[in-house]
């Protein structure tokens, strides 16, 4: 299950934003405009489906540091509200700081509501509904059940209620959400578990550290048993280059054997953007790619020379998966452009403010719409 739109309220530099999820989403923006925080907001979001959420604010520095960053009206409380829809389900969430009456930590950040809801023909009925610590369900027949302390204030029901009897949708909703991934650059120090071998264990999509690379590689030749659309990608991107991955005693290793050259090099031995680059490859190519893929600016490290087989690997993967770029490169983005009708979004900032251009209040693009109207 695919997500279709997402919603963004008071997170660092997004004042309010909603819109939509295509199977292919370029933002592309300068330094400063906050086009990074799109990413890390959607990220935030999967956090409430592994029970983290509050515990990355507070990493992130608290309520206090990821909330809006800019003015507030007179009135306004300032919470945290995130939400994604899928198809006909929509998950929200809202937090903010604790009552003086509630038992938390100084400035903890509190889960002071959560709701599912289902749109059934022009009707929309709430599923489940979450204030403060009290949990209500509705089951098939539309009687409400009420779990008082089923989840402690600073846990997401969502990951904490697992009574999926009486209301399924919360499973079906955590289990799309634990499917998104999220790739925000590789380490490739001389230290990195990248250029070490690593446990044989069939891997059908990269890990989010790219710890299990050689084993996503290592998948495609031995358990898929082709690799033909792999060495396609490489020699696209190198020239005359084979990349090879295998299984030795109970581990998986690869190396790439360029053009010219009398050896293959192994992983320890890569420059740092061939080994980026590889790793990407292994996002976009994998055995079975997550539902959802978010990357926050691919390019970093690479050559010029790769962005253009970046573009053509990235279009290929979204018939595969929703794929959510963020990125400040102009050459991407032209490369994208020249590979894919996918309209290209710009990130900019308007009164301190991230924004998207050509994107209205109601969560549609301008360009969409006016291609509604035409047909």
């Amino acid at each position: 299950m695919r997500p279709t739109d997402i919603a963004i309220s008071n997170y660092r530099s997004i004042r309010r934003l909603s819109l939509p999820i295509h199977p292919l989403s370029v933002f592309v923006g300068e330094n400063g405009v906050g086009k990074s925080n799109l990413y890390k907001s959607l990220s935030l979001l999967r956090d409430a489906a592994t029970g983290r959420i509050t515990r990355t604010i507070a990493e992130e520095g608290g309520l206090n540091s990821i909330c809006w960053s800019g003015i507030r009206k007179r009135g306004e409380d300032g919470r945290l509200r995130l939400s994604a829809r899928f198809d006909r389900l929509k998950y929200s969430i809202e937090i903010g700081f604790p009552a003086p009456s509630e038992a938390a930590f100084s400035g903890e950040p509190m889960i002071k509501g959560e709701s599912i809801e289902a749109t059934q023909g022009k009707r929309t009925v709430l599923l489940m509904e979450r204030k403060n610590s009290l949990v209500s369900i509705r089951d098939d027949s539309g009687a409400w059940s009420s779990h008082k302390d089923a989840v402690l204030p600073s846990e997401p029901a969502l990951a904490g209620f697992f009574d999926g009897k009486e209301c399924p949708e919360i499973d079906v909703i955590r289990n799309a959400m634990l499917g998104w991934r999220f790739y925000h650059d590789f380490r490739t120090d001389p230290a990195s578990p990248i250029r070490k071998p690593c446990l044989a264990v069939t891997t059908p999509s990269l890990s989010a550290d790219g710890s299990d690379l050689a084993a996503a590689l290592a998948t495609l030749y031995t358990i898929r048993g082709d690799a033909t659309d792999l060495q396609d990608a490489i020699q696209d991107a190198f020239p005359g280059a084979e990349l090879r991955a295998w299984e030795q005693n109970g581990l998986c290793e690869f190396d790439l054997q360029l053009e010219d050259m009398p050896r293959p090099f192994g992983a320890h031995e890569l420059s740092d953007g061939t080994l980026k680059y590889i790793c990407l490859l292994a996002v976009f190519m994998g055995y079975r790619l997550p539902p959802f893929i978010a990357l926050n600016e691919p390019e970093t490290s690479l050559h010029p020379s790769l962005l253009a087989p970046l573009a053509r690997l990235i279009v290929k993967a979204s018939a595969r998966a929703d794929i959510w770029i963020v990125t400040h490169s102009e050459q991407l983005m032209e490369a994208l452009r020249s590979e894919s009708s996918v309209p290209l979004r710009r990130v900019i900032k308007s009164k301190g403010a991230t924004m998207i251009e050509g994107l209205t209040l109601g969560g549609e693009y301008r360009d969409e719409e006016a291609d509604d109207d035409d047909s």
